[in-house]
């Protein structure tokens, strides 16, 4: 009996053990657990009403499809992506199809809230392979209170597919301002952009942007204002080779544009 009731402690005494050693062991394969990567991947895809370059339709006012893709680096380095569709108009014709690659870096300069981001950025032309080019690019960023306030420059050198153009190097200086309408769903964005040098369209031109989004779940819902200060006479006064100025000034002119873009 005596034998049977020691059996019984000891084996008791086993479990007791085992539980404890578990419990102890049960954090330590949590620790083993793999940290999160510094690498992260997004993307976006969506259709748009019409697809604009700086205030210019791409896809003559009509709709496009586009998609990107970007993978950063928690150090802040990161590549893109970036294409869309578009329809051949008689003022711009891109071949049907756009794609940018791009990549850079950014950061935070110290303390000051300000953020930069430098990097190269290449336009492909797949159906138009003479309209390639690259441009390297500048901004800075920071927030003011509810507003987030960015300016940069986009800079295109002498390259031979810019050989073409009257001025052979173009430069492309922008401002931005945006933030969201408090307590509501909404997120008021605005830019304002100069383009001078190759890429003039009948003259040095500025192009804005005025509009507010809305965003479900990984949904975003836009309507903008798009447009450029190419008047009816500019136009008529420079028009391309075998373009009306009407023509010239249809893809320039403002219009709504609505987009429906879903992210991941």
């Amino acid at each position: 009996m005596r034998t049977s009731i020691k059996s019984r402690v000891a084996k008791a005494a086993t479990a007791l053990s085992l539980v404890v050693a578990a419990g102890y062991a049960v954090p330590a394969m949590a620790d083993e657990t793999a940290p999160p990567s510094d690498f992260k991947v997004t993307g976006s895809a969506g259709v748009i009403s019409q697809y604009r370059f700086r205030g210019i339709s791409q896809s003559n006012n009509l709709p496009a499809v586009q998609a990107a893709l970007t993978v950063s680096h928690s150090s802040g380095f990161y590549v893109s992506t970036w294409g869309s569709s578009a329809s051949a108009s008689p003022a711009v014709n891109i071949g049907g199809t756009e794609i940018d690659v791009y990549g850079g870096f950014t950061h935070g300069i110290a303390n000051s809230g300000v953020t930069f981001d430098v990097g190269l950025y290449g336009y492909i032309y797949p159906g138009a392979p003479g309209l390639n080019f690259y441009e390297v690019y500048g901004s800075l960023s920071k927030t003011l209170g509810p507003v987030n306030a960015k300016a940069g420059i986009n800079f295109a050198p002498h390259q031979k597919n810019l050989d073409v153009y009257a001025t052979r190097t173009d430069t492309y200086v922008y401002g931005e301002l945006s933030g969201a309408i408090p307590n509501t769903p909404f997120t008021i964005h605005t830019h304002l952009g100069h383009t001078g040098g190759a890429f003039n369209y009948t003259k040095e031109y500025i192009d804005y942007t005025a509009g507010v989004s809305t965003t479900w779940k990984n949904l975003t819902l836009d309507f903008s204002v798009v447009g450029t200060n190419v008047s009816r006479s500019d136009a008529a006064a420079n028009p391309f080779a075998g373009v009306s100025g009407e023509q010239m000034y249809r893809a320039g002119k403002t219009v709504g544009v609505v987009s429906l873009m879903a992210t991941f």
